[in-house]
């Protein structure tokens, strides 16, 4: 708490002396309390069966609720122990990187996010998901070219949800690799002994890239060094540069400023002399954010050609940072749009550490909004058919499935984060507000994009959620999308699509006339309406051909309908509608789902605990795996559990199937772990159903998806 009041107040040396200084009294203090608490106790203590005694050392080969976590030490990076822990299989990321991103970066200036909030690894360690539907989340994806997952731990692991929801949106993910104090020292001393102990554990942190599925790593070197281990350090980075390059195309290893060649901790501010010689080996320097004015020009002419690769850090703290962070972090972009050089965020969650009002959701999109206002980029993303989206923000209140409603448990997990739309911040003059609103009905997962406010008769409005390329070929492409409104409140879509020739074409797509504005549009098409599958959702469907055109833009067009009730009241009426879902895809795709026979599902680390009274809990992992080998890809799978209890009459013999399933949460892997489940007396067997998800946004039949079915033995 002390060192984040003073943050904006202190040069980064001596806060970083602050900290550490705070960090050792603590733990001096702590020992001593311990020991006059317990004042017979020896140097060794004995072994104590005392209920108040702290629980076990966390031992990452027991099987435990899957959790990420970063890598401490050198021994263990050399060990590959990584490797062994029962959490390793969960932290794969299982979202590759969005086709046409996955080699170099766009050759413009860029902006690279790090990640570093309150120490790292926070809600989002929970790989299958937490509890907490105010956890922090990103979601302006399309302002983002780079994330960095940051600690101050030696080897920082991405959390496999920041690095599946990046990839969703075309966004490339780094770990962290970072030695400081007396202990980082210490290491790299280890790790710069010798040329071969150099590359050795570069190629440990390729493995662990490729292995774990992101796309490399930020350098962070704050010690200073002997000079006559610089060598050695230019060894480590080019080698994981080339073993990066190798296993990942279009992975990046970037410098940060801090060492310079002459092997002092001597933070440069830009790109010189003294640290071009990183820079030239490895993918880019990430420079130290106390820059002045006229730093990011003299970077850009050291980098002459690669003044891309030089991002200029802006601590959004303010810690003599060049505008002061914070509110004002749009002054160092501004200025570095004009230099026409890179920049990098550092540490964006001071929106959501300092409580910035009125609360995180709209302070967010305020800040990021002023990001995407100044730095003047919006990725558009390549295109790839099938297109889903359901708008979660991989958190909420509660979960739908196919608007069935399945859940109101709280819940966050990023790896659920659907492709998000482009939401601005709301303008009070607008007659229809237009946000992600957790709280409302969702088709599917928890999120949605409501729209909400009043609208005159016979006029309509517009708003841009999604850019992007879509090339569009002979086969017509199928657009569905989900709708739940109040009265007469209509909701459809506008395509806005180009020629090779710049001709812009406008298509709406919507399910009842539009009489009153349809010239405003090149083509309107009428979407056919299907009702009666989830209560209050309405599924569009509408195909178009326009082969040689590419789909740019879509808009969502909020009108009333022209029918006769609403031509009885004057002026405006109240409008609200819930837009659901969207799908993309040709008229000749169609995912087969592998029957339930074809799959491999297994149960192991079974664990049945009973107490006095009779009452059990379950641990157990379930996998599940097709019998044909193949990968097929699968965006996620939905797991469900029924329980199977012993009939009236008592015979083991003879059971009922409950008719509801229970929602048990999402697997992103091929495996989930059920842990402290509770059994009831009467159970005889737990049946678990794994629903596949296609990337269309389909999902298999629950009586044709693969179960694991666990027999209960009586008390």
């Amino acid at each position: 708490m002390i060192s984040r009041l003073l943050r904006a107040y202190i040069n980064r040396q001596f806060l970083i002396f602050l900290r550490n200084t705070l960090h050792f009294l603590l733990q001096q203090i702590q020992n001593l309390f311990l020991t006059m608490s317990n004042p017979k106790s020896e140097a060794k203590p004995e072994p104590s069966s005392s209920s108040s005694e702290s629980p076990p050392p966390f031992d990452p080969t027991q099987p435990s609720v899957p959790i990420s976590y970063p890598i401490k030490t050198l021994q263990e990076l050399e060990s590959r122990s990584y490797f062994e822990s029962f959490h390793y299989p969960f932290n794969k990321a299982s979202v590759p990187i969005s086709d046409g991103v996955s080699s170099s970066l766009p050759n413009r200036r860029r902006l690279l996010v790090c990640h570093d909030m309150a120490g790292g690894y926070l809600d989002d360690k929970w790989v299958q998901g937490g509890a907490n539907p105010d956890a922090y989340a990103i979601w302006h994806w399309h302002l983002i070219d780079v994330f960095v997952y940051f600690s101050h731990d030696l080897v920082t692991l991405p959390p496999p949800c920041w690095t599946n929801t990046a990839h969703r949106h075309g966004v490339k993910v780094l770990g962290t690799f970072i030695t400081e104090w007396d202990a980082g020292k210490a290491a790299c001393d280890i790790l710069l002994s010798t040329k071969e102990s150099a590359q050795m554990y570069a190629e440990r942190l390729a493995e662990l890239a490729v292995d774990l599925g992101f796309d490399g790593w930020l350098i962070n070197m704050e010690v200073n060094l002997d000079p006559g281990k610089i060598s050695n350090l230019k060894e480590f980075v080019d080698h994981l540069s080339l073993k990066m390059h190798s296993s990942v195309p279009g992975s990046l290893v970037i410098w940060y400023d801090s060492i310079t060649i002459d092997g002092k901790l001597n933070w440069q501010d830009q790109l010189n002399e003294y640290n071009k010689p990183f820079f030239d080996i490895c993918d880019g320097i990430f420079v130290n954010y106390t820059w002045k004015e006229n730093y990011p020009k003299l970077s850009a002419a050291v980098a002459m050609d690669r003044k891309f690769d030089v991002y200029m850090g802006i601590d959004v703290f303010g810690r003599n940072t060049y505008g002061g962070g914070q509110w004002n972090a749009n002054v160092a972009l501004d200025l570095l749009r004009k230099d026409d050089i890179s920049a990098a965020i550092f540490a964006p969650g001071w929106v959501y550490e300092t409580k910035q009002p009125p609360d995180f959701e709209t302070a967010q999109n305020s800040w990021w909004g002023l990001v995407g206002k100044s730095w003047g980029i919006l990725r558009n993303y390549l295109g790839v058919l099938p297109f889903y989206t359901n708008f979660d923000q991989g958190r909420g209140y509660h979960i739908s499935v196919d608007g069935d409603h399945v859940s109101n448990a709280n819940w966050c997990n990023i790896s659920c984060q659907g492709f998000q739309p482009l939401i601005e911040v709301a303008d009070p003059t607008n007659p229809i507000q237009v946000l992600v609103d957790l709280k409302e009905a969702s088709y599917s997962g928890g999120g949605n994009i409501t729209f909400k406010g009043s609208l005159e008769k016979k006029t309509y409005f517009e708003r841009k959620i999604f850019q992007g390329e879509f090339l569009l070929s002979e086969l017509p492409i199928h657009f569905i999308y989900s709708v739940k409104s109040d009265g007469n409140s209509l909701l459809g879509l506008k395509l806005v699509l180009t020629s090779t020739g710049d001709k812009r074409t406008s298509i709406l797509l919507t399910s009842q006339a539009v009489n009153n504005f349809s010239s405003k549009f090149s083509k309107v098409i009428m979407a056919r309406e299907q009702k009666g599958f989830s209560p209050g959702w309405v599924i569009n469907e509408g195909a178009i051909a326009m082969d040689g055109f590419t789909l740019t833009e879509i808009h969502a067009v909020c009108y009333i309908s022209d029918s006769p009730l609403s031509d009885a009241n004057d002026g405006s009426v109240d409008y609200f509608a819930i837009l659901g879902h969207i799908t993309m895809k040709t008229s000749d795709y169609k995912l087969d789902f592998p029957v339930s026979s074809s799959w491999l599902v297994s149960g192991e680390f079974i664990k049945l605990n009973s107490d006095s009274q009779g009452s059990k809990t379950l641990d157990v992992k379930i996998s599940w795996t097709p019998k044909d080998g193949k990968n097929h890809l699968f965006s996620k799978y939905v797991v469900y559990l029924v329980r199977l209890s012993k009939q009236a009459d008592g015979n083991p013999g003879r059971t009922s199937e409950h008719v509801n399933e229970e929602y048990l949460g999402v697997a992103q892997v091929n495996s989930f772990y059920v842990s402290d489940l509770k059994v009831p007396l009467a159970t005889s067997s737990l049946k678990f159903i794994i629903q596949v998800c296609g990337v269309d946004g389909t999902i298999q039949e629950l009586d044709e998806s693969p179960y694991y079915e666990l027999i209960v033995e009586g008390p």
